[in-house]
């Protein structure tokens, strides 16, 4: 009889599987694909004079021109996809680069500086004179590169797992992989050109090739930010403090801290230049409805960080917080607000470590019991492990993926050399990350299923 029984679970779980992999893509996935479409290589016209390219590189990199020469804004992210942007540009016009402007310090956006600078052609390359410091913050930390990038912007996926990361090119498409910023080339890339000219006040006015301009200390994404202000076309280049995506206030793959405040700040110093048109630092730009779309961005970033500290203030737990500061309907309904990349609930746990540390009010959390013991008292509470497992199988087949991989979670710490638990778990959290929408998210919980998997195959 027991061993009809394994036998015939064997065919249950084998088929169960099969049937897993079969399932139709999920809402979140099938999202996350269309957003590929905005990333088919073009060029924009932005205004008169300004081009913005999509598609090439991870970032979107834009030629200013001018009387006697043009002006890059973020050249991109590596040399042989900078140059194939240049191409295009040239199509435009022959005039000769005279300045190249970063707008921060990710080699997404400066690695490419070389494919536009022309050595002994006098060119200008600038940036805030604390140009780098979120790289500089993580070395002297020995965290260099961040500890999860490969996990969180899908590297280290299947190449029928990749299906990007919502604000930049699919995988298929990449010529890179990422670091620092969002990108990292599989080899060393060439060192971007660094910076000749810099400044430390709030705003400098700059004349080149004919273009006025305004660059302005903008900290959010990096402490290192500005944004460009073309007054006489009315075109705000806004770096990373916006893409078409919520915010990514707190990056899953651990990097230095970003201060939401400073970001709130920067967005509303933007609005008040009334812009008409709207660079980001990744996504197509956003043309005529500028000021529209900041003031959208920066209401919904205010609005999570004062319900998180009005709820924190009410003693409320980061896991009540999440609730309690979800976005009013008419901005959570908003694509540009969207979690592709950042996340409404990442930002709410991250602002309440920054502002009241790790312990999150739970007084059981200042007691807290080994993971090894937790699981112990979960097993005694259903009757041994097995009967934990049979539990974690049962939330599997009733389509708990998550109930399935906490359950299974415990039995795996019981018994870290049983490969079933391992299994399980991975083919649960498989199916979680299929059905997150935040491709980070996703994409460090399927990387998690993969490495599972492999410990129970015994690859690792």
């Amino acid at each position: 009889m027991n061993l009809l029984r394994i036998v015939l679970s064997a065919i249950f779980w084998a088929l169960l599987a099969q049937g897993a992999l079969a399932q139709p893509q999920s809402a979140a996935t099938q999202r996350l694909l269309e957003r590929n479409k905005m990333f088919e290589p073009a060029i924009v016209q932005v205004a008169e004079n300004v081009y913005t390219a999509i598609g090439y590189q991870v970032s979107a990199n834009t030629m200013i021109v001018g009387e006697d020469g043009v002006i890059i804004v973020d050249p991109g992210q590596q040399v042989p996809g900078a140059r194939r942007v240049r191409v295009e540009f040239e199509k435009i016009t022959d005039k000769p680069v005279r300045a190249i402007i970063y707008t921060h310090g990710h080699g997404d956006h400066t690695n490419g500086s070389p494919a536009f600078y022309d050595p002994d052609a006098g060119i200008q390359v600038w940036a805030r004179s604390n140009f780098g410091s979120e790289a500089a913050r993580l070395a002297e930390a020995g965290l260099g590169g961040g500890v999860r990038p490969a996990n969180t912007q899908g590297f280290d996926l299947l190449p029928e797992q990749k299906i990007g990361i919502g604000v930049a090119i699919p995988p298929e498409r990449a010529p890179v992989r990422g670091t620092g910023g969002v990108a990292r080339p599989p080899v060393r890339p060439v060192d971007p050109v660094r910076p000749t000219h810099t400044f430390s006040e709030e705003r400098v006015t700059l004349e080149i090739a004919g273009i006025t301009l305004d660059l302005v200390a903008a900290p959010g994404e990096t402490a290192d930010q500005l944004y460009v202000w073309l007054p006489d076309q009315k075109v705000v280049f806004a770096g990373d403090n916006f893409y078409q995506s919520w915010p990514n206030v707190y990056p899953l793959r651990g990097t230095a801290r970003r201060s939401i405040r400073d970001w709130i700040a920067s967005i509303d110093s933007m609005i008040q230049e009334q812009p008409e048109h709207l660079v980001g630092g990744h996504t197509t730009p956003m043309l005529g409805n500028a000021v529209e779309v900041l003031t959208n961005y920066r209401d919904a970033m205010q609005w999570v960080h004062d319900r998180t500290i009005e709820g924190a203030k009410l003693f409320m737990t980061p896991d009540e917080l999440v609730e309690y500061a979800a976005l009013p309907e008419h901005l959570e309904n908003l694509d540009y607000l969207a979690n592709y990349y950042g996340s409404v609930w990442g930002t709410v746990r991250d602002i309440y470590a920054q502002d009241l540390g790790g312990f999150g009010g739970d007084p059981l959390n200042l007691h807290r019991e080994s993971p090894v013991r937790q699981s112990e008292r979960m097993a005694e509470l259903v009757g041994g492990v097995d009967a934990l497992l049979a539990k974690a199988r049962e939330a599997f087949a009733t389509d708990d993926p998550l109930g399935a991989a906490q359950l299974a979670q415990h039995v795996i710490r019981l018994q870290p050399d049983n490969p079933e638990p391992k299994l399980l778990m991975a083919d649960a959290l498989a199916i979680v990350g299929e059905r997150t929408f935040n491709a980070p998210a996703r994409n460090y919980t399927i990387s998690y299923a993969n490495r599972l998997r492999r410990q129970a195959n015994g690859e690792e």
